[in-house]
């Protein structure tokens, strides 16, 4: 597991798998800065590039949150490949995110709280699909069952308020 801070490469791009997952990957950008006593100052080091790949929601959400250019920090599992071009051996760095966001030291970010997708069917424990929205009132979701939470209550929880993030709360 590893965790990076860069800057946004490429613009995300959302592909589907042959069975229906959703995945969007981009380019990521790390350049490691050092302070050098020669010159009494910082100075940029090697840049390295990762392609992150984020599945499903969390994907959903990296489409619609991050841009070409924008700083970000990576957390999640490291991968390596290897393969030659024009007969020189070439390594691929690729990080499956298991969280990502913007990089709150170099700017301000506000959150928006994302709503269910219709398009994403909530699956029960015993493998039976249910429609959201179709279940009795008061009765509780599948992913809220674990904290106690209502229908009611996670419909407020997702209606769409921003909530803003200050930096005791990240």
């Amino acid at each position: 597991v590893i965790t990076v801070v860069g800057n946004v490469a490429t613009d995300p791009k959302l592909r589907v798998t042959s069975n229906g997952t959703r995945v969007v990957s981009f380019r990521l950008a790390s350049t490691e800065r050092r302070f050098d006593k020669a010159l009494n100052g910082w100075r940029d080091g090697d840049t390295i590039f990762y392609t992150v790949t984020c599945w499903r929601n969390a994907g959903d959400n990296v489409l619609d949150s991050v841009t070409t250019g924008q700083p970000v920090v990576v957390h999640g599992r490291l991968r390596t490949g290897s393969y030659e071009k024009e007969g020189q051996s070439r390594t691929v760095l690729e990080i499956e995110a298991y969280t990502l966001g913007h990089d709150l030291t170099r700017g301000v970010s506000r959150f928006t709280r994302a709503s269910q997708s219709a398009r994403d069917d909530i699956v029960l424990d015993d493998d039976e699909a249910t429609v959201p929205g179709s279940m009795e009132p008061g009765a509780m979701e599948p992913s809220a069952a674990r904290t106690g939470t209502s229908m009611a209550s996670a419909a407020t929880e997702r209606s769409g308020q921003e909530d803003e993030l200050s930096p005791t709360a990240a």
